[in-house]
């Protein structure tokens, strides 16, 4: 069994973390003093310095997540910090900046909305940059699901077309810089005009405005069809995505803004003669080292940018950072900073 390396102050016995005891409100995020985790072998401890706040957390809260999660819980499905502790044949060292995200934290285990928490090993992305915490902690779900979706899902090319269902969304922002920095030509919807130069902002080439049909519009500006489009918005318009794209493109589905997941009484023959379906829900594995390290230079270089709505200081700002998300009022990601 290998050892395990630890940072040079050892960790304090309690901390404190956001804890979701049962379902609820708002007022179902409390803070409490807890036992910092303990590290199992080929898990790494990380302190937590930054966490994005997203959807998947409000469910938790709410109690409208899968048999997966329990409760009590800790949420956070994603984070960035320092090691803390790791096996020595980890490759990884105390005080290097890392991030993590999905694999079951927060849900089936307890999350990033604490000042420590313990991953496996294998969902653990080094990195190093000067960035500041809270730009850095929007990006691991965020710039995951984005990356994985366009390269895993879409095998997205440079001189390629692609289209964004969904564009205001912060995946659908950081797919839009991403996919420029791809060198693809990019059309993104928004169901509101004045959202347009948000999408402008991000790199877009074509907004559209999203009235629950796009068809028409997208070969009014591509005849033939987009060569791929990511799909956001979810099952109530996909057949309508489906007839944005070329013979032998693709469409993923990664997401269901609007909240519908499954077609009711499918059928194989909704999608049109040579179009490809697929879909993507994948792990930090799908974001390497290498991309991220390049992701961060372009952003400290300005080639990318990053939708950050607003950066909230201590874990007593987390009600306030669910509460504007799900306001929808800003675009962009929320995340929480620990400064202490």
């Amino acid at each position: 069994m290998s050892q395990p390396t630890a940072a040079g102050d050892a960790a304090p016995a309690t901390m404190r973390a956001v804890v979701v005891t049962r379902p609820g409100g708002l007022e179902a995020l409390e803070i409490k003093d807890v036992p910092v985790p303990v590290r199992k072998p080929g898990w790494v401890r990380i302190k937590v310095r930054a966490f994005g706040v997203n959807e998947s957390e409000v469910t938790t809260r709410k109690g409208e997540s899968d048999a997966e999660v329990t409760y009590p819980r800790v949420p956070g499905i994603e984070g960035v910090g320092v090691v803390d502790e790791a096996d020595e044949d980890s490759g990884l060292r105390p005080g290097q900046q890392v991030a993590t995200m999905m694999g079951g934290m927060g849900r089936a285990y307890d999350g990033a909305y604490a000042q420590y928490v313990t991953v496996p090993a294998p969902q653990v992305i080094p990195f190093e940059t000067s960035l500041p915490w809270d730009v850095v902690g929007a990006l691991p779900e965020m710039f995951q699901t984005a990356y994985g979706s366009l390269t895993r899902g879409l095998d997205l090319m440079a001189g390629q077309t692609l289209l964004i269902r969904g564009g205001t969304s912060t995946v659908g922002l950081s797919a839009a810089t991403i996919a420029k920095d791809l060198g693809a030509t990019v059309l993104s919807t928004t169901r509101s005009e004045s959202r347009s130069g948000e999408l402008r902002a991000a790199g877009v080439d074509h907004p559209l405005v999203d009235n629950g049909t796009l068809a028409h519009q997208v070969r009014e500006l591509i005849p033939d069809g987009v060569d791929a489009a990511l799909e956001l918005v979810g099952c109530s318009v996909l057949p309508d995505t489906l007839r944005t794209v070329r013979r032998h493109g693709t469409v993923c589905f990664t997401g269901a803004l609007a909240g519908q997941w499954t077609i009711p009484d499918f059928s194989p023959f909704m999608i049109p003669g040579g179009v490809r379906l697929t879909s993507y829900g994948g792990e930090a594995a799908d974001l390497p080292a290498d991309v991220l390290a390049h992701q961060l230079q372009a952003i400290a270089a300005g080639r990318l940018n990053v939708p950050v709505a607003k950066a909230y200081h201590g874990l007593e700002q987390v009600r306030d950072a669910q509460a504007d998300l799900e306001s929808g009022a800003t675009p962009g990601k929320h995340v929480v900073v620990l400064d202490d």
